[in-house]
């Protein structure tokens, strides 16, 4: 690696490191994920500056001898009971600079935190054939989840399909929507249906698991909010005041294009009835009402995910590309 290259922790990130951070990442993206929008610099501040739910962060900053950014890396550090072995890394190498020895020396130092805050597991993602895959697959990493992320293009798709869909009677069920946090009423319905994805595929990555109670939506949605980004929230709720599903939707801060799929899930004993298709019609339907500027909407799927993959697909959805994730049994020594 050339000498010329200083890393830097990141401590309290100041506006200039949070733009020196983001041109990275853009001329990363733009590389290995062609037609992926770069996340604005609003978005990276805050996430470099407003912790995750039940995490906290390490940032590292790599520049040039004449103080060009040229690599960054970050770390998750979960902290959540049933969590805390795990840690999750976002690295970039801007192109230019790529093979010269700049990645490989911020995994070491990522590593060496891991070992620091003693998690055994560092998961990353990365383009299903691209270089980071390549990268890490070099360096220990072994892939344990394929994710098919799917598309849904508002402007092309019939109007009358997805109202029909949300329009459809559940006997003994009744959509609620919220905005932000989880209304008091229904807010253990919600944290009893969170646990429901704790039983989604995901592959051999060594996830743990998460327990959800009413206190912790809440702070899930106050993290969103404290960041700028709006959560939109659609339930189907049983007559005996349980929760049987829910699908959520993130726009991120401003007026976004594209909408991000956050989850979608459907209580076990609830399953079979067409309430994952009808709660995910019933959020395009929104959409379409509250934010007509979204013309487009994302999701990604597990490869053995099937049911939901069909939901999916019912409602427009279409492949468009392909990550995976990854997994490195971090060394104790």
């Amino acid at each position: 690696m050339s000498p010329s290259v200083h890393v830097t922790p990141l401590r309290h990130v100041s506006g200039t490191e949070a733009a020196a951070w983001q041109q990275v990442v853009a001329a990363s993206s733009a590389h290995d994920l062609p037609g992926v929008p770069p996340p604005a610099l609003r978005q990276v501040h805050a996430q470099l500056t407003k912790p995750a739910l039940g995490s906290h962060r390490l940032s590292w900053l790599a520049t040039g001898a004449d103080g060009v950014p040229v690599a960054v890396a970050g770390l998750r550090l979960f902290t959540s009971p049933g969590q805390e072995h795990l840690a999750e890394l976002e690295l970039h190498v801007a192109p230019a600079h790529r093979r010269l020895g700049t990645g490989s020396l911020l995994l070491s130092a990522v590593v060496a935190a891991c070992r620091t805050e003693n998690r055994r597991s560092l998961i990353a993602t990365s383009a299903a054939d691209g270089p980071g895959a390549s990268f890490g697959e070099r360096r220990g990493f072994r892939r344990v989840l394929t994710l098919d992320h799917l598309m849904l293009h508002l402007e092309e798709q019939d109007e009358a399909g997805p109202r029909r869909l949300a329009d459809a009677e559940h006997p003994g069920y009744r959509l609620a929507g919220w905005t932000g946090s989880v209304p008091d009423d229904l807010a253990d319905a919600f944290a009893a249906a969170k646990d429901a994805m704790n039983d989604m595929p995901v592959g051999d990555l060594d996830y743990g698991r998460v327990t959800w109670d009413a206190d912790r939506v809440r702070a899930m949605a106050q993290v969103i909010a404290d960041r700028g980004d709006t959560l939109l929230t659609i339930a189907a709720v049983h007559d005996d005041g349980t929760m049987a599903g829910y699908t959520e939707i993130l726009l991120p801060q401003g007026a976004p294009a594209r909408a991000q799929q956050y989850d979608t899930a459907v209580v076990p004993a609830h399953r079979g009835r067409g309430l994952g298709l009808w709660v995910k019609a019933a959020m395009v339907r929104r959409l379409r009402a509250e934010h007509p500027g979204v013309v487009e909407i994302e999701t990604d799927n597990a490869d053995d995910n099937t049911h939901m993959l069909a939901v999916n697909t019912a409602l427009g959805f279409r492949s468009y590309r392909r990550t995976g994730q990854f997994q490195l049994d971090v060394p104790t020594d």
